[in-house]
Parts: C-alpha cells; sequence; structure tokens
C-alpha cells in the first residue's frame, strides 16, 4: 500500500473517531451549549441540560479524551471549553443534515434542548452579585 494509501486511511480513521464521539445526543448538547456560550463549567452545563453532574462529567470526560473540548481549573471548578474553533460550523452542519434527513422522512426535527427540571446555577461565578452603579 502507498504512503498516500495509508494516509488518505490514516484521515479517515480520525474522522471516524471524531464522529464517533460526537455520536451521542447529550455530548452534541454540551457542544452546542459551548459553542453559544464559548466557556461553561459543569454546573452550567447541568442546569442547562438538566441532568446530573456525574453523568455531564462522564460525557464531558469522553469529550476532553478524543480532544474536542478542554478544561482550566478554577477553585472547585472547571471550566470546558471548545478545542477547535471548526466545532461549531461541523455542528451546524449535522444539525442541517438530520433536520433535512427527517424532511425527507415526513418528520420535523427539533434541536432545542430545555432542562426537565429549572434550577439555578451556585458556582461562584454565578454567585457573585452583580455590581451595584454608585450614584
Amino acid at each position: 500500500m502507498s504512503q498516500a494509501q495509508l494516509s488518505g486511511r490514516n484521515g479517515y480513521r480520525e474522522a471516524s473517531a471524531l464522529l464517533k464521539a460526537l455520536s451521542h445526543p447529550v455530548r452534541l448538547q454540551i457542544l452546542q451549549a459551548l459553542a453559544e456560550h464559548g466557556e461553561a463549567c459543569v454546573c452550567h452545563l447541568e442546569c442547562a441540560l438538566g441532568r446530573r453532574q456525574a453523568y455531564i462529567s462522564q460525557q464531558l470526560s469522553r469529550l476532553r479524551e478524543n480532544g474536542i473540548v478542554v478544561d482550566r481549573r478554577e477553585g472547585l471548578n472547571v471550566f470546558y471549553r471548545l478545542a477547535d474553533p471548526a466545532i461549531p460550523p461541523l455542528l451546524k452542519a449535522i444539525r442541517l443534515a438530520a433536520a433535512e434527513s427527517g424532511r425527507r422522512q415526513g418528520r420535523h426535527l427539533s434541536f432545542e434542548f430545555s432542562p426537565a427540571v429549572k434550577a439555578t446555577c451556585n458556582c461562584p461565578q454565578c454567585a457573585v452579585p452583580a455590581a451595584v452603579p454608585a450614584g
């Protein structure tokens, strides 16, 4: 097998690994939330998605292992952001392709996510009271 064939094969393997890492509804929701907000701690994502912290952390771990998100610590909180600016356009392409596929099958797909339980985030970033203007 030629070097060009090996290179192409590796590229397809990498693409397949990326798609496999993305192939979970909650991971796609997490990525969409990060694409919209730039950076979020686990407790923000927990509130936004209405899922338990342990479940969110498990999905974030899979995304981090695949180099899709990166994290940083601030005290006890861990903040996540997308590792690659190519992810938001990829998410959009996935939504468009899925919507078109659904349309052809007579289904209207929604990509909104709303938590089953509305909660407030208690992280230090959210708990800081807004500054009151002087005067």
